[in-house]
Formats: C-alpha cells, sequence, structure tokens
C-alpha cells in the first residue's frame, strides 16, 4: 500500500485515526500529513489545559475520551495482491501434483485421486490465510497476501525434492493500529478455520465410503496446518493468541492434535 503522502510504498502502514487515511512512519501523525481533522487531534489537549485552569472551582468534572470506532469495511483485493495469489496458486499446486511424481507416493494416487487432494491442498491453504484478511479488514485495518522470497523459494524446491514438502509461499500482511485483542481474534482466525475444514473433511470420509481416503488425508492435513501454526512461538498465529487469551489457545490447540491423531490413524488404516 502506498502512503497517501509521500505515495512511498510501504507494507506496515500506519492508519490515521482522525482522517482514516493510511501513511508510512514519517508521515503517520496528523501534522506530518496535513490532515484535514487535526483540530481532533489537537482537542484533548485542549480541554486537558481547561481542566487546570478551573481546578480551583468549586466543582469538579472529568471528561473520557473514547476512541472513536473504525468502522468495518468491505472486503475488497488489489490488483498487486491478485498477481501474487496469482503465483502462489501455481507453486501450491505444484506441491500438490508433485506429489504423484514419486515412487513411494505413487502407490495410493491415481489421476483423480491426485487432482482431488491437490484442489484439497491449494483450498486449504488459502482459505488459513484468507480467514485472516477477512478478520483484519472487517476491522479496518489494511491487509492484503504477499509472497515472500524465502517461502516462495521452499515452496518451489518442495517441487521437486521427495525429502521435504514446504508450503509457505507467501502470508497476509496486516498494517494499523490494533491492540492485544483485536490481534488474537484475527489469529485465531486461520487456525479456526483448518479445525473447521478438518471436521467437515472427517465426518465426510465417513459418509462417503468410496472416497474416505482422500478425505481422511484432507482431514489430517488441515488439522497439520491449525496445530503448527498454534505453536505458541514465534511469528506463529499460537503466539499471539496465546497472549490474547490461554483458554482459546488450548482448546484450539487439543482439538486440532486430536483431529490430526484420529484422521491420519484412519487414513493410514484404510491404505494398508
Amino acid at each position: 500500500m502506498k502512503c497517501q503522502e509521500c505515495q512511498k510504498e510501504t507494507f506496515l502502514p500506519f492508519k490515521c485515526p482522525y482522517c482514516e487515511g493510511y501513511f508510512c512512519s514519517e508521515h503517520r501523525l496528523p501534522e506530518n500529513h496535513q490532515c484535514p481533522q487535526i483540530e481532533l487531534a489537537r482537542t484533548p489537549k485542549e480541554k486537558t489545559q481547561t481542566i487546570i485552569t478551573q481546578k480551583q472551582r468549586p466543582y469538579e468534572y472529568t471528561i473520557t475520551y473514547v476512541p472513536k470506532e473504525t468502522p468495518r469495511q468491505k472486503i475488497h483485493f488489489s490488483s498487486r495482491e491478485i498477481r501474487h495469489l496469482a503465483i502462489a496458486t501455481v507453486l501450491v499446486i505444484g506441491i500438490g501434483l508433485s506429489v504423484g511424481m514419486f515412487p513411494d507416493y505413487a502407490k495410493i494416487w491415481e489421476p483423480i485421486m491426485l487432482a482431488a487432494f491437490t484442489a484439497i491442498l491449494t483450498t486449504s491453504f488459502f482459505t488459513h490465510e484468507l480467514a485472516h484478511k477477512i478478520a483484519a479488514q472487517r476491522k479496518g485495518l489494511w491487509a492484503e497476501f504477499r509472497l515472500t522470497l524465502m517461502g516462495a523459494i521452499l515452496t518451489l524446491l518442495s517441487t521437486i525434492s521427495p525429502l521435504f514438502k514446504i508450503i509457505s509461499p507467501g502470508a497476509v500482511m496486516i498494517g494499523g493500529l490494533i491492540d492485544r485483542e483485536n490481534m488474537g481474534k484475527i489469529s485465531i482466525a486461520g487456525p479456526a478455520t483448518n479445525i473447521t475444514l478438518s471436521t467437515i473433511f472427517l465426518a465426510a470420509a465417513f459418509l462417503i465410503p468410496q472416497c474416505n481416503v482422500i478425505l481422511f488425508l484432507g482431514a489430517a492435513f488441515n488439522a497439520w496446518i491449525a496445530l503448527f501454526n498454534l505453536i505458541p512461538f514465534g511469528i506463529l498465529d499460537g503466539f499471539k493468541v496465546f497472549l490474547w487469551n490461554k483458554k482459546i489457545w488450548g482448546s484450539a490447540f487439543i482439538a486440532s492434535l486430536i483431529l490430526m491423531i484420529m484422521s491420519y490413524g484412519f487414513f493410514l488404516q484404510n491404505i494398508t
């Protein structure tokens, strides 16, 4: 996103709470971007001065300043984001199709099953990322998917490597003023979506036995995405959820662990 003052591209823009524009760190303050609502920014100081000068009067009063609530925004995609999503989609599809290229995997992959697995893999990854985007944009924040150089390279190498499969071409970048609670809610959106998909695939596997192998695998894959991202460490979702609400983090972590053990166990039973 470009700064509305200097037009400089910035991945983590600051949102002005007064004019609701997006700016770089240099122009984030109202006085630095000629904010049309700068009088609102100065009002608290003026009122504070008034209270100080009148404190000798025979009465007291207090003023509570409530931040202006940010209106919910519609979900939108920029042209740049669409390009990044298209490249990431190609990379993830390559991961799915590459599973059938190696003898150890090819025994259980027929063309239709491989295509279904690739569709589940791609859908599961992007549903996780888009859940973060939707949750953030509904809170009035800037949120767009971006490729990362190292992640894209590792994902590309994974399409030709039989030893490891890493799916991390990029992630949703979020910018704006946000507190711990809202960050936690945005962070839990991705894993919660995968937990829901895992539950749906697991139930469908019992209802459609002729497709149970691929459905069990889809359930296991979604549970693994949720479980990995819920690790309370570093930049992972789990760390931000853990800081916000430990009970919600624990419930989601245990649910994803149980779903992964169950679905992967059923998958192994049905391919042996």
